[in-house]
Protein backbone atom coordinates (compact mmCIF):
# COMPACT_ATOMS: atom_id res chain seq x y z
CA UNK A 1 0.00 0.00 0.00
CA UNK A 2 2.96 2.30 0.17
CA UNK A 3 4.27 1.78 -2.88
CA UNK A 4 1.06 2.06 -3.96
CA UNK A 5 0.73 5.29 -2.67
CA UNK A 6 3.57 6.69 -3.14
CA UNK A 7 4.19 5.62 -7.26
CA UNK A 8 0.57 7.47 -7.27
CA UNK A 9 1.78 10.70 -5.65
CA UNK A 10 4.65 10.77 -8.45
CA UNK A 11 2.31 9.83 -11.20
CA UNK A 12 0.14 13.06 -10.60
CA UNK A 13 3.27 15.01 -10.27
CA UNK A 14 3.88 13.36 -13.71
CA UNK A 15 0.08 14.31 -14.78
CA UNK A 16 0.42 17.98 -14.20
CA UNK A 17 3.74 18.03 -16.54
CA UNK A 18 1.59 16.99 -19.27
CA UNK A 19 0.36 19.68 -21.37
CA UNK A 20 -1.95 17.62 -23.69
CA UNK A 21 -3.77 15.79 -20.87
CA UNK A 22 -4.12 18.41 -18.87
CA UNK A 23 -6.02 20.58 -21.47
CA UNK A 24 -8.49 17.92 -22.73
CA UNK A 25 -8.94 17.33 -19.08
CA UNK A 26 -9.50 20.99 -18.04
CA UNK A 27 -10.10 23.06 -20.49
CA UNK A 28 -11.60 21.49 -23.47
CA UNK A 29 -14.84 20.38 -21.62
CA UNK A 30 -15.12 24.01 -20.30
CA UNK A 31 -14.50 25.48 -24.04
CA UNK A 32 -16.91 23.36 -25.15
CA UNK A 33 -19.61 23.63 -22.33
CA UNK A 34 -19.59 27.32 -22.70
CA UNK A 35 -20.21 27.27 -26.07
CA UNK A 36 -23.37 24.89 -26.21
CA UNK A 37 -24.60 27.00 -23.31
CA UNK A 38 -24.11 30.30 -25.14
CA UNK A 39 -25.94 28.93 -28.26
CA UNK A 40 -28.92 27.04 -26.31
CA UNK A 41 -29.28 28.82 -23.05
CA UNK A 42 -30.87 26.56 -20.09
CA UNK A 43 -34.86 26.99 -20.95
CA UNK A 44 -36.00 23.58 -21.40
CA UNK A 45 -38.08 22.92 -24.67
CA UNK A 46 -41.70 23.17 -24.32
CA UNK A 47 -42.47 19.97 -25.72
CA UNK A 48 -39.95 18.03 -24.09
CA UNK A 49 -38.24 16.95 -27.33
CA UNK A 50 -34.85 17.33 -26.60
CA UNK A 51 -32.23 16.87 -24.16
CA UNK A 52 -34.37 14.78 -22.33
CA UNK A 53 -36.77 17.93 -21.35
CA UNK A 54 -34.63 19.31 -19.23
CA UNK A 55 -32.42 22.77 -20.25
CA UNK A 56 -29.44 22.51 -22.10
CA UNK A 57 -27.13 22.99 -18.90
CA UNK A 58 -28.97 20.98 -16.34
CA UNK A 59 -28.59 18.54 -19.36
CA UNK A 60 -24.37 18.97 -20.47
CA UNK A 61 -23.31 19.66 -16.59
CA UNK A 62 -23.81 15.64 -15.82
CA UNK A 63 -22.64 14.71 -19.52
CA UNK A 64 -19.29 16.92 -18.93
CA UNK A 65 -18.15 15.06 -15.65
CA UNK A 66 -18.66 12.18 -18.68
CA UNK A 67 -16.81 13.74 -20.72
CA UNK A 68 -13.76 14.96 -18.18
CA UNK A 69 -13.60 11.42 -17.24
CA UNK A 70 -13.03 10.30 -20.74
CA UNK A 71 -10.67 12.71 -21.49
CA UNK A 72 -8.28 11.30 -18.90
CA UNK A 73 -9.24 7.77 -19.30
CA UNK A 74 -9.06 7.94 -23.02
CA UNK A 75 -6.05 10.57 -23.46
CA UNK A 76 -3.87 11.05 -20.77
CA UNK A 77 -3.40 7.20 -19.05
CA UNK A 78 -3.25 5.32 -22.73
CA UNK A 79 -0.66 7.78 -23.96
CA UNK A 80 1.34 7.67 -20.19
CA UNK A 81 1.54 3.94 -20.37
CA UNK A 82 2.83 3.40 -23.90
CA UNK A 83 5.41 5.94 -23.31
CA UNK A 84 6.46 4.05 -20.40
CA UNK A 85 6.70 0.82 -22.00
CA UNK A 86 8.82 2.60 -25.23
CA UNK A 87 10.76 4.65 -23.01
CA UNK A 88 11.71 1.33 -20.67
CA UNK A 89 10.34 1.91 -17.48
CA UNK A 90 8.34 -1.02 -17.68
CA UNK A 91 11.13 -3.00 -17.68
CA UNK A 92 12.96 -1.31 -15.46
CA UNK A 93 10.05 -1.56 -12.51
CA UNK A 94 9.35 -5.24 -13.70
CA UNK A 95 13.32 -5.80 -13.08
CA UNK A 96 12.85 -3.76 -9.59
CA UNK A 97 10.28 -6.61 -8.47
CA UNK A 98 7.62 -3.88 -8.48
CA UNK A 99 3.84 -5.57 -9.07
CA UNK A 100 1.97 -4.68 -12.22
CA UNK A 101 -0.77 -4.12 -9.96
CA UNK A 102 0.90 -1.32 -8.28
CA UNK A 103 2.07 -0.08 -11.70
CA UNK A 104 -1.73 0.05 -13.20
CA UNK A 105 -3.55 0.37 -10.32
CA UNK A 106 -1.01 4.07 -9.71
CA UNK A 107 -2.48 4.78 -12.94
CA UNK A 108 -6.09 4.21 -12.02
CA UNK A 109 -5.93 6.55 -9.14
CA UNK A 110 -4.99 9.46 -10.71
CA UNK A 111 -7.41 9.15 -13.16
CA UNK A 112 -9.86 9.48 -10.38
CA UNK A 113 -8.42 12.14 -8.71
CA UNK A 114 -7.89 14.20 -12.29
CA UNK A 115 -11.48 13.24 -13.04
CA UNK A 116 -12.66 14.23 -10.24
CA UNK A 117 -10.70 17.64 -9.95
CA UNK A 118 -11.78 18.48 -13.40
CA UNK A 119 -15.36 18.18 -12.75
CA UNK A 120 -15.41 19.89 -9.47
CA UNK A 121 -13.42 22.49 -11.60
CA UNK A 122 -16.21 22.00 -14.44
CA UNK A 123 -19.29 21.90 -12.56
CA UNK A 124 -17.66 25.68 -10.20
CA UNK A 125 -17.07 27.57 -13.65
CA UNK A 126 -20.54 26.56 -14.60
CA UNK A 127 -22.40 27.41 -12.12
CA UNK A 128 -20.87 31.12 -11.71
CA UNK A 129 -21.79 31.59 -15.78
CA UNK A 130 -25.22 29.84 -15.61
CA UNK A 131 -27.76 28.21 -12.94
CA UNK A 132 -28.16 25.14 -13.62
CA UNK A 133 -30.13 21.73 -11.27
CA UNK A 134 -28.53 20.32 -8.69
CA UNK A 135 -28.54 16.46 -8.32
CA UNK A 136 -31.32 14.96 -6.91
CA UNK A 137 -29.66 12.07 -5.52
CA UNK A 138 -26.13 13.42 -4.72
CA UNK A 139 -24.83 9.93 -3.66
CA UNK A 140 -26.10 8.26 -6.16
CA UNK A 141 -24.32 10.84 -8.65
CA UNK A 142 -20.62 9.72 -6.82
CA UNK A 143 -21.29 6.52 -7.20
CA UNK A 144 -22.22 6.65 -10.86
CA UNK A 145 -19.07 9.03 -11.14
CA UNK A 146 -16.81 5.92 -9.34
CA UNK A 147 -18.20 3.47 -11.82
CA UNK A 148 -17.27 5.42 -15.08
CA UNK A 149 -14.08 6.40 -14.05
CA UNK A 150 -13.62 2.72 -13.57
CA UNK A 151 -14.86 1.55 -16.58
CA UNK A 152 -12.53 4.58 -18.85
CA UNK A 153 -9.78 3.39 -16.38
CA UNK A 154 -10.19 -0.05 -17.39
CA UNK A 155 -10.49 1.01 -21.06
CA UNK A 156 -7.31 3.47 -20.77
CA UNK A 157 -5.32 0.76 -19.23
CA UNK A 158 -6.65 -1.60 -22.83
CA UNK A 159 -5.24 0.73 -25.16
CA UNK A 160 -2.11 1.41 -23.37
CA UNK A 161 -1.57 -2.41 -23.35
CA UNK A 162 -2.54 -2.59 -27.31
CA UNK A 163 -0.33 0.73 -28.40
CA UNK A 164 2.97 0.40 -28.73
CA UNK A 165 4.21 3.88 -28.58
CA UNK A 166 2.62 7.22 -26.97
CA UNK A 167 2.18 8.75 -30.79
CA UNK A 168 -0.34 5.64 -31.02
CA UNK A 169 -1.95 5.89 -27.85
CA UNK A 170 -2.44 9.93 -28.36
CA UNK A 171 -4.01 9.45 -31.99
CA UNK A 172 -6.09 6.55 -31.08
CA UNK A 173 -7.20 8.33 -28.09
CA UNK A 174 -7.61 11.82 -29.15
CA UNK A 175 -9.48 10.50 -32.63
CA UNK A 176 -11.99 8.52 -29.58
CA UNK A 177 -12.59 11.57 -28.17
CA UNK A 178 -13.60 13.25 -30.17
CA UNK A 179 -15.80 11.03 -31.78
CA UNK A 180 -17.90 10.04 -28.27
CA UNK A 181 -17.64 14.15 -28.22
CA UNK A 182 -19.93 14.47 -31.46
CA UNK A 183 -22.17 11.99 -31.44
CA UNK A 184 -21.76 9.84 -27.56
CA UNK A 185 -24.22 12.28 -25.83
CA UNK A 186 -21.93 15.57 -25.21
CA UNK A 187 -21.97 17.46 -28.16
CA UNK A 188 -25.37 18.12 -30.30
CA UNK A 189 -28.33 17.23 -28.58
CA UNK A 190 -29.22 13.12 -29.15
CA UNK A 191 -32.54 13.68 -30.56
CA UNK A 192 -30.82 15.65 -33.65
CA UNK A 193 -29.08 12.76 -34.80
CA UNK A 194 -29.71 10.51 -37.44
CA UNK A 195 -30.78 6.92 -36.83
CA UNK A 196 -27.55 5.41 -37.63
CA UNK A 197 -25.80 7.70 -35.68
CA UNK A 198 -27.99 7.13 -32.85
CA UNK A 199 -27.28 3.77 -33.44
CA UNK A 200 -23.21 3.86 -33.33
CA UNK A 201 -23.68 6.33 -30.14
CA UNK A 202 -25.20 3.63 -28.10
CA UNK A 203 -21.79 1.39 -28.95
CA UNK A 204 -19.92 4.01 -27.50
CA UNK A 205 -18.90 4.06 -23.87
CA UNK A 206 -19.55 7.77 -22.96
CA UNK A 207 -22.87 7.78 -23.68
CA UNK A 208 -23.81 4.72 -21.48
CA UNK A 209 -21.31 6.49 -18.78
CA UNK A 210 -23.16 9.64 -19.59
CA UNK A 211 -26.98 8.44 -18.94
CA UNK A 212 -25.59 6.44 -15.61
CA UNK A 213 -24.42 10.08 -14.03
CA UNK A 214 -27.74 11.83 -15.55
CA UNK A 215 -30.27 9.71 -14.79
CA UNK A 216 -29.80 10.28 -10.85
CA UNK A 217 -28.69 13.89 -11.44
CA UNK A 218 -31.58 14.86 -13.22
CA UNK A 219 -34.42 12.45 -11.04
CA UNK A 220 -35.18 9.71 -13.05
CA UNK A 221 -33.03 7.30 -10.57
CA UNK A 222 -30.95 4.74 -10.73
CA UNK A 223 -30.56 2.70 -13.82
CA UNK A 224 -29.78 -0.49 -13.57
CA UNK A 225 -29.32 -1.16 -17.57
CA UNK A 226 -26.82 1.38 -18.05
CA UNK A 227 -25.05 -0.04 -14.29
CA UNK A 228 -24.84 -3.45 -16.48
CA UNK A 229 -23.14 -2.12 -19.47
CA UNK A 230 -20.33 0.05 -17.93
CA UNK A 231 -19.91 -2.58 -15.33
CA UNK A 232 -19.37 -5.18 -18.60
CA UNK A 233 -17.35 -2.45 -20.31
CA UNK A 234 -15.08 -2.42 -17.11
CA UNK A 235 -14.66 -6.45 -16.65
CA UNK A 236 -14.11 -7.36 -20.78
CA UNK A 237 -11.45 -3.86 -20.86
CA UNK A 238 -9.61 -5.11 -17.91
CA UNK A 239 -9.74 -8.77 -19.21
CA UNK A 240 -8.67 -8.12 -22.40
CA UNK A 241 -5.97 -5.57 -21.09
CA UNK A 242 -4.69 -7.96 -18.68
CA UNK A 243 -4.15 -10.52 -21.17
CA UNK A 244 -2.13 -8.19 -23.63
CA UNK A 245 -0.30 -6.20 -21.24
CA UNK A 246 3.32 -6.21 -22.13
CA UNK A 247 6.20 -4.99 -19.89
CA UNK A 248 8.57 -3.92 -22.81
Amino acid sequence: MTVLRKMTWVELKLFLREPLTVIFTLALPLVVLFILGGVFGNTPDPEGVVYRGVGAMDYYVPAYIGLVIASVGLVGLPMHLAAYRERGVLRRFKASSVPAGNVVGSQVAVTMISAAAGSLLLMAAARLAYSFQAPHAPEQVVLAFVLAALSFSALGVLLGALLPTARAAQGAGILLWFVMLFIGGAGPPPEVLTDSMRFVAQLTPLQHAITLLQDPWLGFGWNWRETLVVAGITAASALIALRFFRWE
